[in-house]
């Protein structure tokens, strides 16, 4: 067999012979077989693979003569042949080839003819069920847009009475907020008070300068006073942060109004689509394009959303009106309170630094006495050392000269083990009144440095007492009324 667009050409004819023989006609090509179905595209579809059948026609090889110039010949063939005889014999198709290739041809003709007529009885089949699923489809789809249209539209007035709500709110934050802008600043008065009674404080000298009851009570009040403020410009800011929240909530209120209002227009133009508008055409590949990015749990699920979000707003609202409501009683008796313990406090601790300043005086006397019996116990001291130095000397010089004695009188008796420990026993002393004498030396320093100590700390707490008595308390006799530190003006 060989396969369609090839030719098929008799390989029985030997090569030509030199004895002058006709030549033989060619060899007859088998016929090439066309396709029979033409493909048909749907109008807009020529980029979709249509069907088409696979069948081709073949032809069966025909059975060859060996060949002249391979075959044996017979001793028993005569041995000249006619040429006519010759073309009789070797230039024809057997009965059996012939009967074979006309069998072929019927069987094929045959099944070609079945395949097309099933073929025939399913395409119009085919086209009925395709038919019938097309308008079911598309009555599906109205359905669909119908109840869509109907969901469109409940989602419309639930968003357009929650808007209406959330706008009606904004309007009673305005003034709690400007109620906390007034309060915050008539904290300032107080508050630089404070701040200046701890900058005078800051003046206070040496030890005095210390992180006593009063300090931490105006600290405490400085803290407080910033506090308040702190709180209610955060509270202040927290506001208006609810109020742009709300406002970005209103915001997506009215463009999810918006956006299902264009989508409702859409899907009612889609509605009112038929079969028959004008208006209908070819989009080539849009089936494929999914630009979709919700779907109908999501889409409810933003809008219910939408609205949650917006009554959350709400509620954060009023919270914290009231919020600043409670707020402004707290704080104004918090202010209050530390104002006046931080005014007990001063009053304490200029007691207590009157109290050392009297010790301080007391010591100062006491310590100008011990300073004066020093200075008398080092003079003593020193005579007392000048005392010894001559003994010394006389002790030494009888030893050195006991060291001139000739040869065997220069004995180690008794004398030189006197004169010895005699010398050791003044040395010793002298060291002994010497260390006494530096003691009595350093103690004498210490008592002057104590002395010089005492008349800085009385100058310090000279100091300190001006500063609180003063300066402190002089400023701290006024403080704003309840009225102004809740904002009413």
């Amino acid at each position: 067999m060989q396969f369609l667009g090839t030719t098929q050409t008799a390989s029985y004819c030997g090569p030509r012979k030199a004895s002058g023989f006709g030549v033989l006609p060619p060899a007859v090509q088998a016929p090439v077989v066309q396709e029979c179905y033409q493909p048909y595209y749907l109008p807009g579809y020529r980029y979709l693979n249509s069907w088409r059948p696979s069948l081709l026609c073949k032809v069966s090889d025909v059975q060859t003569c060996p060949d002249e110039g391979t075959t044996c010949r017979s001793p028993l063939r005569p041995p000249t042949i006619l040429p006519v005889l010759h073309s009789t014999l070797f230039c024809r198709y057997s009965p059996c080839d012939w009967d074979q290739t006309n069998q072929l041809q019927i069987g094929g003709a045959e099944a070609s003819r079945l395949w097309a007529g099933r073929l025939m009885g399913d395409s119009m089949r085919l086209m009925q069920d395709k038919d019938q699923l097309t308008r079911q489809m598309q009555e599906g789809t109205c359905r669909n847009l119908g109840q869509r249209l109907s969901d469109i539209n409940f989602w419309k007035s639930e968003l357009s009475y929650e808007l209406e709500r959330l706008l009606n709110e904004n309007h009673g934050m305005e003034k709690v907020k400007r109620r906390l802008e007034c309060a915050a600043e008539e904290v300032n008065c107080p508050l630089q008070v404070a701040l200046e009674c701890l900058y005078h404080r800051e003046k206070r000298i040496g030890i005095d300068l210390v992180h006593d009851n009063v300090e931490k009570n105006l600290i405490r009040e400085v803290d407080l006073l910033k506090c308040c403020q702190d709180q209610m410009r955060k509270l202040a800011q927290r506001i208006d942060i609810q109020m742009r929240d709300n406002r970005d909530s209103q915001h997506a209120l009215e463009r999810d109004l918006e956006d299902k209002s264009t989508a409702q227009f859409i899907d009612e133009k889609c509605f009112n689509l038929r079969n028959t508008s004008d208006c209908i055409s070819f989009f080539h590949g849009v089936e494929k394009v999914d630009g979709t990015i919700s779907v109908p749990e999501t889409w409810t699920k933003f809008s219910n959303d939408n609205i949650r979000h917006s009554q959350n707003m709400r509620a954060n609202s009023i919270r914290l009106r009231e919020e600043a409501e409670s707020l402004f009683e707290t704080l104004s008796d918090q202010m209050w309170e530390q104002f006046t313990n931080t005014n007990l406090a001063f009053n304490a601790r200029v007691s207590e630094v009157t109290d050392v300043k009297n010790k301080l005086q007391t010591q100062l006397a006491k310590t100008l006495q011990e300073i004066f019996q020093a200075e008398n116990t080092i003079m003593l001291l020193e005579r007392a050392i000048a005392a010894k130095e001559c003994p010394l000397k006389v002790a030494q010089t009888r030893l050195e000269c006991r060291t001139r004695r000739p040869n065997v009188e220069l004995c180690r008796d008794i004398p030189h083990f006197k004169l010895v420990n005699e010398v050791f026993t003044i040395d010793d002393t002298l060291q002994t009144l010497k260390l006494r004498l530096r003691e009595t030396q350093d103690t004498l320093q210490l008592l002057v440095m104590t002395k010089c100590r005492l008349e800085h700390e009385l100058a310090i707490k000279a100091n300190t007492l001006c500063i609180d008595k003063e300066k402190c308390m002089g400023m701290r006799k006024t403080f704003p009324c309840t009225p102004r530190l809740v904002g009413h003006t």
